[in-house]
């Protein structure tokens, strides 16, 4: 007889399973926030705040889910190193779970990254790796992983796959269970940005999965590939170009996004992302990050049709994160005089919707 045994003892994987969940234990579900429309509006609209994870933004479920994925595909085990291509708040969250493990994290980014968003991941014990071309990131992350024998985490493959979209406590689920007691406890419309895909893929499947009637918005940025994929169907589309709206903008079409359970897709210009992102920090008494502001035109555009067609219901989104690391970009006027974005047309279109319920975007 002649058999090959790669068993090995499990004493590490099951403790740091163990880990994850006695961490998400502890951690309390996030809020769905009533956003201060008018009263008399027979539209609510609703925020699940992601930006009270321990991390401080909704990529703490996605890199909670990507270790669990790469421990129980045998992917990361004792004295791996982690490495993820990211400058941004996925870095931060994947950080903080290294950490929490015992296991070294690399995040590989551009050197043009901000000291704040530097700072944040080496603040949760990762490293920083710097590459002059962002398209570069991958390929390095890649190298930094085989030439330590470690693991490259990879969120934009995996993100759509690490996550059990049927239930189990994602962000789908958690929507519609606090929404459970609300005048109209299944929305409308769920509006998202793309990022990797994970959760436009996550609340899509969920919806069809529910068979739920509501639809899916995803917003993308300016200068962003997933609407242009979208539009022609070509899951290799790129751009090619950077997107000054961080966490949900992408020079190309991620492996993780599945255009085919997203039911439309709203392009939003970036000073309309910004002037949104003010507009709703003031609105909330509270600074938001610039993905919200996205979200959030793409949302009020979907409670204005619903209003002019005279019907009533609900749209929820996503507070990403917080705006105080944005405090030198999206909140800094200088900033947006340099990237030569004006702001008073979105403003205005603000202004309209919130005093009369009318979208002139």
């Amino acid at each position: 007889m002649k058999y090959l045994d790669r068993s090995a003892p499990r004493d590490w994987v099951d403790n740091a399973v163990r880990l994850i969940d006695a961490d998400a234990q502890r951690s309390a579900d996030t809020h769905l926030l009533r956003y201060p429309l008018p009263a008399d509006w027979p539209v609510q609209l609703y925020l699940k705040d992601e930006s009270t994870h321990i991390t401080g933004s909704l990529k703490h479920r996605l890199a909670r889910s990507l270790f669990l994925y790469a421990i129980c595909n045998g992917w990361v085990t004792e004295g791996t190193t982690v490495v993820e291509a990211s400058s941004g708040s996925t870095a931060v969250s994947e950080a903080y779970f290294a950490k929490l493990l015992g296991l070294d994290f690399v995040a590989v980014m551009p050197a043009s990254t901000s000291p704040q968003k530097i700072a944040l991941i080496e603040a949760q014990g990762g490293r920083c790796h710097f590459v002059e071309r962002p398209p570069e990131m991958y390929s390095e992350a890649k190298r930094l992983a085989a030439e330590s024998g470690g693991h490259f985490m990879d969120q934009f493959t995996h993100a759509e796959r690490a996550t059990d979209w049927r239930g189990n406590n994602n962000i789908a689920e958690s929507i519609f269970q606090q929404l459970a007691l609300e005048q109209h406890p299944i929305p409308e419309w769920i509006v998202v940005g793309a990022g990797t895909g994970g959760t436009s893929a996550t609340i899509g499947r969920y919806i069809r999965y529910r068979r739920h009637p509501t639809r899916l918005a995803v917003v993308d940025p300016e200068n962003s590939a997933f609407y242009g994929g979208y539009e022609t169907g070509d899951a290799g589309y790129e751009t090619g170009m950077p997107s000054r709206i961080e966490g949900i903008g992408r020079p190309r079409v991620e492996p993780s996004f599945i255009g085919q359970v997203v039911d439309r897709m709203i392009v939003v210009p970036d000073a309309a992302s910004i002037a949104a992102t003010r507009h709703a920090s003031t609105a909330l008494g509270r600074r938001v990050g610039g993905s919200t502001g996205t979200n959030l035109w793409g949302a009020f555009h979907l409670v204005a049709e619903l209003l002019a067609a005279g019907r009533s219901g609900s749209v929820v989104t996503l507070l990403c994160d917080g705006g105080d690391r944005y405090a030198g970009t999206y909140f800094d006027d200088a900033w947006v005089e340099s990237q030569r974005l004006d702001l008073t047309g979105p403003s205005a279109v603000l202004a309209e919707f919130a005093a009369t319920g009318r979208w002139t975007g």
